[in-house]
């Protein structure tokens, strides 16, 4: 892999992390319930699921998903449905208030660290797009002449660590925002809004089509 390839994989890769998707609606969200260094748990799901979402694009298996449509229709399915999941425990999470009065402060109690990086693992594993979108990208950048695993390697470290800065900085973003929820109608105002944006992202899934996802 030349040196300019890599600096073009880099800028691809640049813009897949920015394009808004269920795991920067996930950052942003855990960002401004939790704040910034719970969601780095969340955070790290995200690059443990990317990583397995470029193994198995690595290793042929979204090759079987961009020819089946039945083993695409049961990964988007399965996708879809946990997303809508997500949404709904967002959006009917509970919300505790510290003291009575108008001034109180409002906790929202953060699930564990293995909850809350089991749940990024999975909001990308279970993206069928970003598994044939990797089908589709990564070979572009892959040299025949050169050993496989070493370009993978680059390329998987590369992604990483760009999809990380932003995703951190999404959930930086989000908590900055904190101050501004501080009583429990705004905190519910919040869960709906993004609870809601994470059941319209699953609800959309349903109507990606093999062809689409690859375009």
């Amino acid at each position: 892999m030349s040196f300019a390839t890599w600096i073009a994989f880099v800028f691809a890769a640049s813009i897949i992390a920015v394009s808004p998707g269920s795991g920067a609606v996930l950052a942003m969200s855990h960002g401004l319930s939790y704040g910034v260094k719970k969601a780095a748990g969340t955070v790290l799901g995200l690059q443990l699921g990317l990583l397995l979402v470029l193994a198995i694009a690595g290793a042929g298996v979204g090759s079987l998903l961009l020819a089946s449509e039945l083993a695409f229709n049961i990964v988007k399915t399965v996708g879809a449905l946990y997303l809508i999941y997500l949404g709904l425990s967002q959006w009917f999470s509970r919300v505790e208030i510290a003291a009575p009065g108008a001034e109180a402060v409002v906790r929202q109690a953060a699930p564990p660290l293995r909850k809350r990086v089991l749940t990024g693992v999975l909001t990308n594993a279970t993206n069928p797009k970003g598994i044939i979108f990797m089908v589709a990208v990564l070979p572009q950048f892959i040299a025949k002449d050169a050993p496989l695993l070493p370009q993978l390697g680059i390329l998987a470290v590369t992604m990483v660590v760009i999809d990380m800065i932003v995703m951190n900085g999404y959930a930086f973003l989000a908590s900055s925002m904190q101050r501004f929820f501080r009583d429990a109608r705004a905190v519910k105002k919040q869960n709906r809004f993004f609870g809601g944006v994470l059941v319209l992202v699953g609800a959309a899934l349903f109507f990606v089509k093999r062809g689409a996802a690859v375009a």
